[in-house]
């Protein structure tokens, strides 16, 4: 993205006046005119080039480019091209050595360049509509990785939009520029704090490009790492140079009762049926939480039992309340998979993002047809004591469904889960995650917690067989260890400890990391100095020495650009979480 004059309002901004803004693919008419552009700018007003009698301007790889154009009332107001891979050239050739480049130019790897906006909209939102319309035509071609020369007086611009500095400068005529990249995937969740916008935007403009206006893919859960792994698992060995801590899976192994069970019966285990219903895991889960089998219903984790019960119980017509920060699949799942009426109780930093039960009293006024708590919340890994939180709950309105989602709850302390409490009270149901705090993960085991009447409904529309044997056999042996996990669970506390206080002993020159205090959990959230790198910009960097750290950015409105979110990992992978955090703030 070679240019951009001025530092724009960008996506934020509305389109000047009533005529609309058109994105389109430019014809071989346009073709001048975007010439014509380039020369006023690049050669009249910055000087890089020399002006010519015919006030046009071009190179050989406008042969190959694609170019997006920005027009109002028919005319053209910017334009952004694009070098595709396959012709073995790009821009970047005539300054700089592939082979120093810091990642790999193959057939997933872009060029974005000559980002041009005319002098009367710069302040407006087209520069902002094209880099989004050039991010969409690249993934839509299988692009995964974006790179180009940005003017280095608007670094901080391209920052926004999830490009990083690749340490690589270089001049051309009377400009500096800066060679950046980011992957395609960055680039979205740098620009997620601006989805409400952008979708605004989308309902203004005439889109004409041969791709949807919105990618949605569904919600964002971290796990990147898979990238440096390989998603076809044909090298598994890998995992040991990188870590996972965009993701909470447990730092710790299952216990050895799991780790035994599977192990000496695992070609049984992968050929044969499960128990249908899970009756047996059901048993024991019962046992272990002092409740009936008739107040658990298992699931293939989580996410399973989400998608199972919000879409049986709610309809568009629902209204729902949820937090805000809060765990990105509740949003996703009642917003774009079933379409109900959301309301976000906003929890915010000036409050170290904890909820105050009195304020959850006072907006339930509202009929709510559900609420969904968090406790411990993520990514804040605030926490509200079982007993306050209990008589909080107890004075909504009978009629308002509650669902607290307890997936860390361990972490706070085994005696502070509603379980026993939700099985006598029918308008509520935990549920909760095997996979944080019982080290399966990959197994994908869960369940919900609630009286038998609540439940039954579920049950007829659960499917049969819907947790695997292996994971069912593991469930069973981990709810026989408590002791192993509670030693666990007091390694993690002191792990996390001394995580905190290196990275608050972190130093760089744009100020200190705060660590977000209260939190509970095996992950602890940081505010990333405002003056320096986004977090998508420290993610970003970070993956070159194969630690993947999470940006929350899309988990919450009130989070900003500069929240990143980290997973306790043993003494030795925290060791180096912290030297690429130096290096990536350096």
């Amino acid at each position: 993205m070679t240019m951009l004059q001025t530092s724009p309002a960008g996506l934020a901004a509305k389109p000047h006046g009533s005529r609309r803004f058109t994105l389109a693919i430019a014809t071989p008419a346009d073709r001048r005119f975007i010439y014509a552009l380039r020369h006023e700018v690049y050669a009249e007003e910055l000087h890089q080039h020399d002006a010519n009698e015919t006030r046009q301007l071009s190179d050989a790889l406008d042969a190959i480019n694609l170019f997006i154009v920005a027009k109002v009332g028919g005319r053209i107001i910017g334009c952004v091209s694009v070098t595709p891979p396959g012709h073995g050239r790009f821009s970047i050739d005539k300054y700089v050595d592939r082979l120093s480049l810091p990642f790999e130019l193959d057939a997933t790897v872009f060029e974005a360049r000559l980002l041009t906006v005319a002098q009367p909209h710069r302040r407006g939102p087209a520069a902002g509509l094209l880099m989004y319309a050039a991010l969409r035509w690249i993934e839509s071609r299988g692009g995964r990785r974006i790179f180009g020369i940005g003017r280095r007086e608007v670094m901080s611009l391209y920052r926004k939009v999830g490009l990083v500095p690749a340490g690589v400068t270089v001049q051309s005529g009377e400009v500096s520029y800066e060679l950046m990249h980011a992957t395609t995937e960055v680039c979205h969740r740098a620009l997620l704090p601006l989805r409400d916008a952008i979708e605004r935007l989308g309902a203004s403009i005439d889109w004409r490009l041969d791709m949807p206006f919105d990618a949605d893919d569904g919600c964002y859960h971290g796990g990147a790492f898979f990238e440096a792994i390989g998603d076809e698992f044909d090298d598994l060995r890998r995992r040991e140079k990188i870590i996972n801590a965009d993701v909470l899976d447990a730092w710790f192994d299952p216990s050895p009762l799991v780790t035994a069970a599977l192990t000496e019966h695992l070609p049984w285990l992968l050929r044969t049926s499960p128990p249908t219903n899970c009756e047996g895991m059901s048993r024991a889960i019962a046992r272990a939480r002092g409740v009936e089998p008739a107040n658990i219903l298992p699931g293939a984790g989580s996410s399973d039992l989400i998608y199972l019960s919000l879409r049986h119980w709610l309809t568009p017509s629902s209204r729902v309340l949820i937090l805000d920060p809060m765990y990105g699949e509740y949003a996703h799942v009642l917003e774009k998979v079933i379409g109900c009426e959301v309301d976000r109780l906003t929890l915010t930093r000036d409050d170290g993002f904890a909820l105050d039960p009195q304020r959850l009293i006072a907006v339930s006024a509202v009929a709510y047809d559900l609420i969904v708590l968090v406790n411990p919340n993520s990514p804040t890994g605030q926490f509200v004591d079982r007993h306050a939180l209990k008589r909080a709950l107890g004075l909504l309105p009978s009629t308002t469904r509650l669902w607290v989602d307890e997936t860390y709850i361990e972490y706070a302390g085994s005696n502070q889960s509603l379980e026993t409490w939700a099985v006598t009270t029918p308008n509520v149901v935990v549920c909760k995650s095997m996979s944080k705090v019982y080290a399966l993960s990959g197994a994908r085991a869960a369940y919900l917690c609630g009286s038998a009447a609540t439940l039954a409904p579920l049950r007829r529309i659960s499917p049969p067989w819907a947790v695997s044997l292996p994971a069912q056999v593991a469930a069973v042996a981990a709810l026989k260890d408590p002791r192993y996990y509670e030693e666990q669970y007091e390694l993690t506390r002191s792990l996390r400890g001394q995580l905190v206080q290196a990275v608050a002993a972190i130093e760089s020159e744009h100020g200190a990391i705060e660590v977000l205090p209260g939190g509970v959990g095996n992950f602890i959230l940081c505010a990333l100095p405002e003056a320096g790198p986004s977090a998508a910009a420290v993610v970003e960097r970070c993956r070159r020495d194969g630690v993947f750290l999470r940006d929350v950015g899309n988990m919450g409105g009130s989070l900003g650009a500069h929240m990143l979110r980290i997973a306790v990992k043993s003494a030795a992978e925290n060791e180096r979480i912290i030297a690429a955090l130096r290096e990536a703030l350096s």
